[in-house]
C-alpha cells in the first residue's frame, strides 16, 4: 500500500508491504497549491508521482495494490480529487486509488475513526469533527486568502505584516524586521521576493518558525501573533464542537507542522479549550495523516469513507 500526504508545502510518501508493521522510508516532494487551484489536479500529480514512485523503488515495489492520497483542496473539490484518482490509477498502474482530504487522513490517522476532533495545523489550517453519533463537521480550511487562521501561512504572514508596518512607521518595532531582511532582502522587495517561489502561501508558511522564535526572545509583536494564532485554533475547534459535539466530551488532537511550535501555541490553546464550556481535553495523536492514509487505502468501513473518492474495481 502507498500512503500519500500532499500539503502546500511539501509532499510525503510511504509504502507497507505485506507483514510490515511499519512503514518503509519516507520520501519527500515539494507540496502543491491545492486541488481546488488552477492546474491543481496536474501539480498534486506530479508531488504524488514525485514522491511516490521514490518510496515504491525504495520499497522494491513496482505496481502498488492500493494508493490513497490525501490532498489539500479535496474537500472543497471533489470533481478535482475524482479526476486524480482516475489520473494516478494510469500513471502508478494501481489496482485501486482512493483521493481524500489531508485534513480526513490525517483525522483517521490521529484517532483512528474514534469519535474525535483534530486539527491540522500546517501552511493551512483545518478542523475535522466526527461526533459520537457520526455526525461530520469540517471547520476553515478556507485557504489563505479567506481562511486557514493560525496556520504557518497565517502566523507568517502576521508577522511579515508587522515588519512592513514598522518599516513604514505604522506600528512597533520588532525584532522581525532583521530577520526578514536577511531572509528576503531589502524590504521595500518583500511582496516580489514572495512571490518568485510561484506558491506564496508557502514563502510566507516559511517565516512562521521565525516569529516562534522572535516570541521566545521577549519581541511582544511577535508573541501578539501567536497568542491570536493559538485563540484562532481554538475558535476552529470549538466551532466543530458546537456543531458535533452536544454536551458529551470530545477529545482533540492537533496534528501538522505546526506542532514543533507546540511551546509557543499549546498553552493558550489550551487555556481557550478550558474557558469554552465544552469538554475538550487535549489528546496526543495516535498516529499521523500517513498512517491515516494507510487504514483508509486498506479499509472501506471506516467512518471516514464517505469522504473518500475511490477510482478501480468495483467493490460490488
Amino acid at each position: 500500500m502507498l500512503a500519500v500526504d500532499v500539503g502546500k508545502t511539501g509532499c510525503r510518501a510511504a509504502v507497507w508491504t505485506a507483514g510490515s508493521l511499519e512503514p518503509h522510508e519516507t520520501c519527500e516532494a515539494h507540496g502543491a497549491p491545492g486541488l481546488a487551484q488552477p492546474d491543481g489536479v496536474p501539480l498534486t500529480e506530479k508531488a504524488v508521482l514525485t514522491a511516490g514512485r521514490a518510496a515504491l523503488d525504495r520499497a522494491g515495489v513496482r505496481i502498488p495494490d492500493a494508493v490513497c492520497v490525501g490532498a489539500a483542496g479535496a474537500a472543497t473539490s471533489p470533481s478535482a480529487a475524482r479526476e486524480l484518482a482516475q489520473r494516478l490509477l494510469t500513471t502508478l498502474a494501481a489496482g485501486e486509488v482512493a483521493v481524500t482530504s489531508d485534513a480526513i487522513t490525517s483525522h483517521a490517522g490521529a484517532v483512528g475513526g474514534a469519535p474525535g476532533i483534530v486539527l491540522a495545523a500546517g501552511t493551512g489550517t483545518v478542523a475535522v469533527g466526527l461526533g459520537h453519533d457520526g455526525t461530520f463537521a469540517r471547520v476553515d480550511g478556507w485557504g489563505p486568502w479567506l481562511g486557514d487562521e493560525g496556520s504557518g501561512s497565517w502566523i507568517g504572514r502576521a508577522g511579515l505584516r508587522a515588519v512592513l508596518r514598522a518599516h513604514d512607521g505604522r506600528g512597533p518595532a520588532t525584532l522581525l524586521q532583521e530577520a526578514a531582511t536577511q531572509l528576503h532582502g531589502p524590504l521595500d522587495g518583500l511582496p516580489g521576493a514572495l512571490d518568485q517561489g510561484g506558491n506564496t502561501a508557502r514563502a510566507t508558511a516559511a517565516f512562521a518558525p521565525t516569529v516562534a522564535k522572535a516570541a521566545s526572545t521577549g519581541d511582544e509583536v511577535s508573541i501578539g501573533i501567536l497568542r491570536e494564532a493559538a485563540i484562532a485554533w481554538g475558535e476552529t475547534v470549538v466551532a466543530v464542537a458546537r456543531r458535533i459535539g452536544g454536551t458529551s466530551p470530545l477529545c482533540v488532537a492537533v496534528t501538522g507542522g505546526l506542532v514543533h511550535l507546540g511551546d509557543a501555541l499549546l498553552p493558550e490553546f489550551d487555556a481557550f479549550l478550558a474557558g469554552s464550556g465544552y469538554e475538550l481535553p487535549r489528546v496526543q495523536p495516535s498516529g499521523g495523516s500517513l498512517d491515516g492514509a494507510r487504514l483508509l487505502a486498506s479499509r472501506r468501513d471506516a467512518p471516514q469513507e464517505p469522504f473518500v473518492v475511490r477510482a478501480g474495481p468495483d467493490p460490488s
